[in-house]
């Protein structure tokens, strides 16, 4: 088995403060970069729990801010990118298509009066939601 595909489990602090805790594997030229399952918590709070590639988030995870604020879906180069839930500080939630950390194509918006308002999605703009009905 060659050393580049040999996974290692780690607990890494960053100088910077961030703690890393899971799966890594070694590059061909040495490198140690998250590569697998693992949990990264910054230093200002923020906790990325979920699947890495190439020591970035991608598949599937859940980022947690301090504010309250959570995503749990696909990832794509650190970005949210493919379906996921967006939950906002206040409790109002997106859940949908998102391209490349906007909210992109079809999804649904749960306002604060968890009224549940579906349509087209593209970036802010939401033109021509409809109000999902339940009876």
């Amino acid at each position: 088995m060659s050393e580049k595909n040999t996974t290692l489990n780690v607990s890494y602090i960053f100088p910077n403060g961030d703690s890393y805790e899971g799966q890594c594997c070694r590059s061909s030229d040495g490198v140690v970069m998250r590569n697998g399952v693992g949990k990264h918590t910054s230093a200002s709070g923020v906790t990325y729990n979920g699947e890495w590639q190439d020591d970035k988030m991608n598949g599937q995870g859940c980022l947690k801010h301090p504010s309250g604020a959570v995503y749990e879906g696909q990832f794509k180069d650190n970005m949210y990118h493919g379906t996921g839930t967006y939950t906002f500080p206040d409790g109002t939630k997106y859940t949908g298509s998102f391209s490349n950390n906007r909210l992109q194509g079809e999804g649904e918006f749960t306002d604060t009066q968890q009224l549940v308002w579906t349509g087209g999605f593209h970036d802010k703009a939401a033109p021509g939601l409809k109000l999902k009905l339940n009876m």
